[in-house]
């Protein structure tokens, strides 16, 4: 029988849907095991052939634990908000949802092709309102919830108003937006306004002021993640920094929580480091500067307090509020126009931009250990996020400072006793201090670091500090509260109305709040987000529904939220929907919970390391405090696959012609590359008639041929429509079969690593499904399986292969697992082996990487039943041992011929054997040898 891939992978696909083998229900008779890919945005373009790299590499290990016994549960959906189809429906008038469906339709046509084992029945799309019905439910719980630091968990709201009605605030030990005081008294004499203003401060869900990414064109909010070079990466319109009062969450209260998790986690260091990176823990102190000739003061965080007595300079972040109270009015034009400019830079790119900018405000503060008047300026390096948005400037140990320091010409004083300041700053972690104070000044105050070490300095500071009252000791994170506002249509909508400017939350029992129809999705004409098309956006409190716009009355009808949630709410609990998503009660039913518990394999990109993965774990330790989650990680182990990297073709036209020469014969002219569609060219030859009809100018193409072909040149570039170098993956399936491209991607290199996409080599691959089809069949469609039993060779070839395999796949090294397939099925088919005992264990070993032809394979070897539910086949020592060990005969060292030996043969009988042997005796020449060394095992070595 003809290995007659499209048949038989049709006949399979269709086979499994029928027969549902990959729907998968709890079992407590079986181990579980948790796969999951980062679930798609279903784009406009469909699947390029990188897209199902970690998506193929999750599934060969989702089937292998299928195989030992686990009961394994892989679930796919799709991450349906996003800009790009809210922008198609912007140009086109075609609402998002319908591109959306279209979108998905033409993504699962796609992965169906490709043989995953994806439990369909368990899809989710975020965009369906009974999905984002528990988005909204877990914003309520958080809007709903504060955060205590002595417990260190999320606690419900109504225990600090019960508390501030009987103590006030004092005592209080909750993270906050700002430190705020008041007395039992002053809380019950507030109204109902002010009561929600100060809860706002401390809810986990909150509305507050924060400097933003702002795309006017786009109408709308952005992400850093979304913003390259000053532009929004969607379309490229002007981005600037804005103070909006945006909806955010309180996911720096979690910084040390999402420090110590992980620890418990199977991440590689480097996403670890990360992590660690971004939330930024750092110990020091909170220092209070007075301004001169002001009432005014404040604070700085540092982590060197050590080296106040080197401050010569303060800094101001753009945004911070002082510098509107600090800017003098002879220096208020010069801060204004500094302030415009810094606006249309994000931090992420202040943060890499080294170069020097900044503005004096004209205001002086007084630094509180020496007493002098020190300089306050403004620079975009110093960010209003992190600390208190104000530094002191020790320009003679920070890099930064001592830049700055330099630029503008700022004293540089050093605190350490023979450090060289003169080219550049110094590191102050060890030496001596000096210089705290001056001693030719008089002491400002009673406090000397000088000839103490740095890390005593460290602490004879801090405690400084806090016993006069100067500050307080402090740890500070770099991790921000995620701003949870979108401006535009095509997101989960915020269940909350507003009644007297203040967010109230809808009814529980009334979710989903289902996103509004509107009659344009562009901002509206006075500035408001999309939403405000809406005509029928109101929220009736009596009869808890959603009524007409002319309703409202601000007595029991009130306007809904506009705004709407950004792309990362609908993925942040995603992994606990699939669990149990037809649950209409309740997120994930806990015992459900229980069993699955939590992710053990995620497979993404590490571009997510800063996003997406900080926010879906701090979501879920939010659920774990809420006793929804029963794990507090939500991904036990993640594996970062690499990205598939186009392999670009290129013909060379002659200048001012339309004549295209060989590569090899460029060089005789002078030629112009032009990028040419990768799948007109075959192992770098250009198909000549395909080229002509690709575009109508390249029609009348005349080529220079070399060896009677057109050889194209290449390049490793990135995949993208403007380079032609998109690959489709169902051309390589409709040409070569999914197998093939499921087995490709894996050989092309270890999943981990980005490769370019090469469809040179696929042939090889496809070369050997069929080799491994010809062990079953001959030429003549003769079945050739057999039930003799196999020889001695050929299971040390088969146990070989699945001591190799198994250990491959549990780490990833699928690329070598298939170099051993191809030298397994070599070797059996070089000894004409058919023995069903050998070829059913190669059938399931095989399973995992390339399904259909297996599950084919299985049925002809006469099982009922789907490969699937077959046993890993376990390998046996016995037959890996060798019987003889082939040694290399070596005469001063020099290697002269081979001889076989058993495995056990004693050192005495291997050397009499090779003295005896007849060859030697050709290099012996009549001496006698002075030395005979036998290395076990390995070689023979005859001194003469």
């Amino acid at each position: 029988m003809e290995y007659n891939f499209r048949e038989i992978e049709k006949k399979w696909q269709k086979r499994w849907v029928e027969e549902k083998t990959y729907q998968v229900t709890e079992d407590d008779s079986k181990q579980k095991f948790y796969v999951l890919n980062m679930f798609p945005y279903p784009s406009g373009a469909g699947l390029h052939v990188g897209h199902p790299l970690g998506y193929i590499a999750s599934d060969i290990y989702a089937r292998y634990k299928r195989l030992q016994g686990f009961n394994v549960l892989n679930p796919m959906g799709y991450d349906a908000y996003g800009l790009p189809a809210e922008q198609y429906a912007i140009q086109t008038g075609q609402h998002p949802a319908i591109t959306t469906v279209n979108n998905i339709d033409r993504y699962r046509e796609q992965l169906d092709k490709i043989g995953f084992s994806f439990d369909w029945n368990r899809e989710i799309r975020t965009c369906d309102p009974e999905y984002y019905h528990w988005t909204q439910w877990a914003f309520q719980k958080m809007f709903n919830s504060y955060y205590c630091n002595d417990e260190q968990e999320a606690r419900p709201i109504e225990e600090l108003e019960k508390a501030f009605a009987i103590y006030g605030n004092e005592g209080l030990n909750a993270a906050c937006s700002e430190d705020i005081s008041f007395t039992a008294e002053e809380w019950n004499a507030k109204s109902e306004k002010e009561k929600q203003e100060i809860l706002m401060n401390y809810r986990i869900a909150y509305l507050g002021e924060t400097m933003v990414n702002w795309c006017a064109e786009l109408g709308t909010v952005l992400a850093n993640d979304e913003v390259v070079d000053g532009v929004s990466e969607r379309g490229g319109f002007p981005v600037i920094q804005k103070k909006m009062r945006q909806w955010c969450l309180r996911v720096s209260a979690y910084a040390q929580r999402l420090l110590d998790g992980l620890d418990t986690i199977e991440w590689t260091d480097s996403l670890k480091e990360t992590q660690r990176n971004w939330i930024g823990r750092s110990e020091g102190a909170e220092v209070q500067f007075k301004v001169k000739d002001s009432d005014l003061e404040f604070t700085i965080f540092t982590t060197r307090a050590d080296t106040m007595f080197g401050v010569t300079f303060m800094v101001l972040a753009p945004e911070s509020e002082l510098v509107a109270q600090l800017t003098t009015p002879e220096q208020k034009a010069e801060v204004d126009a500094y302030l415009d400019r810094t606006k249309k830079r994000t931090e992420r790119e202040r943060i890499a931009d080294r170069s020097v900018t900044g503005v004096f405000s004209g205001s002086y503060a007084i630094n509180p250990f020496t007493g002098e008047a020190v300089p306050v300026w403004i620079s975009d390096y110093v960010l209003a996020g992190y600390g208190t948005g104000a530094i002191m400037a020790v320009p003679a140990h920070d890099s930064r400072d001592y830049a700055f320091a330099k630029h503008f010409g700022l004293e540089i004083r050093p605190l350490v006793e023979g450090c060289d300041v003169s080219e550049e700053s110094f590191d102050a972690k060890e030496g001596i201090v000096c210089n705290s104070p001056r001693l030719d000044v008089t002491p400002y105050c009673d406090l000397s670091l000088n000839g103490l070490t740095i890390k005593e300095a460290i602490e004879t500071t801090k405690k400084y500090v806090k016993e006069h009252n100067l500050g307080r000791v402090k740890v500070n994170y770099r991790l921000r509260d995620a701003i949870f506002s979108r401006q535009r249509y095509w997101g989960e909508p915020f269940p909350v109305y507003y009644k007297d400017g203040m967010p109230y939350i809808i009814d529980e029992a009334s979710l989903p709040l289902e996103l509004p129809e509107v009659a344009k999705f562009l901002p509206t004409e006075t500035g408001e987000p999309p939403l405000g098309h809406a005509t029928k956006w109101a929220w009736d409190t009596v009869n808890k529904c959603v009524v007409e716009n002319e309703k409202i009355d601000h007595v029991t009808v009130f306007p809904l939220e506009l705004n709407t949630m950004p792309g990362f709410a609908g993925s942040s609990a995603y992994y606990l929907r699939y669990m149990d998503p037809h649950n209409h009660q309740a997120l994930v039913d806990p015992k459900i919970d229980q069993y699955w518990k939590n992710v053990d394999l995620y497979v993404g990109g590490t571009e997510h390391a800063t996003g997406h993965l900080i926010y879906s774990r701090f979501w879920n330790k939010f659920l774990y405090d809420m006793g929804v989650s029963v794990m507090e990680e939500p991904f036990q182990k993640l594996v970062n696959q690499g990205m598939i990297q186009g392999r670009s073709n290129f013909v060379y036209r002659i200048k001012d012609t339309n004549t295209f020469v060989s590569l090899n014969l460029k060089d005789q002219y002078e030629v112009t590359p032009i990028h040419v569609d990768v799948n007109i060219v075959s192992n770098d030859v250009l198909d000549l008639e395909a080229f002509k009809a690709w575009r109508p100018e390249y029609k009348t193409a005349e080529f220079i041929l070399e060896d009677g072909k057109y050889v194209c040149g290449w390049a490793v570039e990135k995949m993208s429509k403007s380079m032609f170098n998109v690959v489709n993956p169902d051309m390589i399936v409709e040409k070569y079969g999914a197998d093939t491209l499921r087995m490709y991607e894996m050989f092309l290199g270890p999943v981990e690593q980005s490769k370019p996409w090469d469809t040179n080599g696929i042939d090889g691959v496809h070369r050997f499904i069929r080799k491994f089809w010809s062990l079953f069949y001959s030429r003549t469609d003769e079945y050739l399986v057999t039930d003799e039993p196999a020889t001695k060779e050929e299971l040390k070839s088969l146990h070989k292969l699945i001591k190799k395999v198994t250990g491959d796949i549990e780490q990833f090294s699928y690329n070598t697992s298939i170099s051993a397939f191809m030298i397994c099925v070599n070797e059996l088919f070089n000894l004409k082996c058919s023995k069903k005992e050998i070829l059913e264990q190669l059938v399931i070993t095989l399973a995992p990487f390339a399904p259909h032809v297996c599950e084919e394979l299985w049925d002809v070897l006469g099982h009922e039943t789907s490969v699937c539910d077959a046993q890993w086949p376990a390998y046996n020592e016995e037959y890996l041992k060798e019987d003889t060990i082939n040694y290399t005969i070596s005469f001063n060292g020099k290697a002269r011929f081979n001889m076989e030996f058993a495995a056990d043969e004693a050192s005495d009988a291997i050397q009499a054997a090779v003295l005896a042997d007849e060859r030697s005796q050709k290099w012996i020449d009549g001496k006698t040898p002075k030395k005979i060394i036998v290395v076990p095992k390995k070689i023979v070595n005859i001194v003469i």
